[in-house]
C-alpha cells in the first residue's frame, strides 16, 4: 500500500476530510437505534416511492441512496425538482412516498418548503441533517443526525461522508441487510486506511489542467459526480462527470491526445466495463488514471471493502486530500473558494 506524502495539515478542508473515520464511528454509535427504528418502520410502511431532497453535494450523496434503494428493494426513488413545489407550487400526490431530505446545515428553503408540504399530507419525511436544531429538521417527521460537528471549509468532506454512511445504515436497516450492517462497524478502519492511499501523482500533471472527464457507473458514478464538483470549487478545473456508457455517445467527441480522464472503478457489476472503457481511452491518446482495487492493476488505489457502496465510500475518502494537496499546488485556497459560502439559501 503507497502512502501518502502530503501529510501536513495545511487547510481546514484536509483536517476535516481526515475526520471522517471519527464521525461515522460516532454516528454508528449514536445513531444505531434510531436507525434501526426507522427500518422497521420503513418496512412497516411499504412505500411505493422515495423522492429525495438534497443540492450539491449532498445530491450526489441522494444519487447514491436512490441508486441503491432502487437496486436493493425495487422502490422508484426520484430526485426532486424542488421547483415543482417552491416556484410552480405543482399538486405532487404523496400517496405512499417517503422524502428523504440530505443536508449540512438544514437551512435551506428549497429543502424545507417541500418537506414541510410532504409532512402535511401524510408521506414519511426523513432529514439527514448535520444542524438537528435546524429548520429542516424541524420539518421532517424523523431525523437522522450526522453527527459531524462544525465544518468550517466552504467544501463540504466529512459532512458528505457522513451522509453517505447515513445512507448505507439506513438501507441496511430496512432491507435487514445483516452483512453490510456488520461491515460498517469496520468502515471507520477502511476509511483510516483509504486516508493514507497515495493519489499524488495526479497532482503534477493536473497543476495546469484546465478540464478533465472523470468516468463511473453505479454508485461509482455519484463518486465520480462528487470529484467533478470539488475539482471545480477548489481547483478551478472544468470537471465533467459521465457514466462509463453515457461517454462513449456525445462526450467521445471531445476526447483528443492527452485529454485528462480519470475512471472511477469500484466493485459493482459495471466495474468490468469501466475498466475496458480506460483501455479504450488510452487506444484513443487520452491520459488515463484508472481508479480500481488491485487485482486491476490501477494507476491509483483503493481500499477493497465487503460491498460496493462502501468501497465507493472509501474512494471519495482517498480523493479528498489528493484534490486539496492540488489545489494548494494551483496556487488555490481549497477553504475558500471563489464566490462560494458554506450555505447557499436557494429557491
Amino acid at each position: 500500500m503507497e502512502i501518502n506524502s502530503t501529510r501536513s495539515a495545511s487547510s481546514l478542508m484536509r483536517i476535516e476530510a481526515l475526520q471522517s473515520a471519527e464521525v461515522i464511528a460516532r454516528q454508528f454509535r449514536q445513531n444505531g437505534e434510531l436507525v434501526k427504528q426507522l427500518g422497521r418502520a420503513l418496512v412497516e410502511k411499504s412505500p411505493t416511492r422515495i423522492a429525495t431532497i438534497a443540492r450539491g453535494s449532498s445530491d450526489h450523496a441522494a444519487d447514491f441512496l436512490g441508486y441503491q434503494v432502487m437496486a436493493q428493494t425495487g422502490v422508484w426513488a426520484t430526485s426532486l425538482p424542488m421547483s415543482l413545489l417552491t416556484l410552480e407550487n405543482a399538486p405532487l400526490h404523496t400517496d405512499g412516498l417517503v422524502s428523504i431530505a440530505i443536508s449540512q446545515s438544514g437551512r435551506s428553503p428549497d429543502l424545507i418548503l417541500p418537506t414541510q408540504y410532504f409532512s402535511q399530507r401524510n408521506a414519511i419525511t426523513i432529514a439527514l441533517v448535520n444542524a438537528v436544531e435546524s429548520p429542516l429538521a424541524k420539518a421532517a417527521h424523523w431525523v437522522i443526525p450526522l453527527h459531524a460537528g462544525a465544518e468550517q471549509s466552504v467544501a463540504a468532506t466529512k459532512s458528505f461522508i457522513a451522509q453517505l454512511f447515513s445512507s448505507a445504515h439506513l438501507l441496511a436497516e430496512w432491507t435487514q441487510d445483516g452483512v453490510t450492517l456488520k461491515a460498517l462497524e469496520h468502515l471507520p478502519d477502511q476509511l483510516t486506511a483509504a486516508a493514507q492511499l497515495n493519489w499524488d501523482s495526479l497532482i503534477e500533471p493536473l497543476q495546469k489542467a484546465d478540464r478533465l472527464l472523470i468516468l463511473g457507473r453505479g454508485v461509482g458514478l455519484s463518486m465520480a459526480k462528487e470529484a467533478a464538483l470539488k475539482l471545480k470549487e477548489t481547483c478551478g478545473i472544468q470537471a465533467e462527470a459521465f457514466s462509463g456508457a453515457e461517454v462513449q455517445h456525445g462526450p467521445m467527441a471531445l476526447v483528443e491526445s492527452g485529454y485528462p480522464i480519470v475512471v472511477f472503478a469500484p466493485a459493482g457489476p459495471g466495474q468490468l466495463g469501466l475498466v475496458k472503457v480506460a483501455q479504450e481511452m488510452r487506444l484513443r491518446g487520452a491520459r488515463v488514471w484508472l481508479v480500481a482495487p488491485p487485482e486491476y492493476r490501477p494507476d491509483l488505489p483503493i481500499v477493497p471493502c465487503v460491498t460496493p457502496a462502501l468501497e465507493a465510500i472509501g474512494l471519495i475518502q482517498t480523493f479528498y486530500p489528493m484534490v486539496e494537496a492540488l489545489a494548494r499546488a494551483r496556487g488555490l485556497n481549497p477553504d475558500v473558494p471563489n464566490h462560494l459560502s458554506k450555505v447557499t439559501l436557494t429557491q
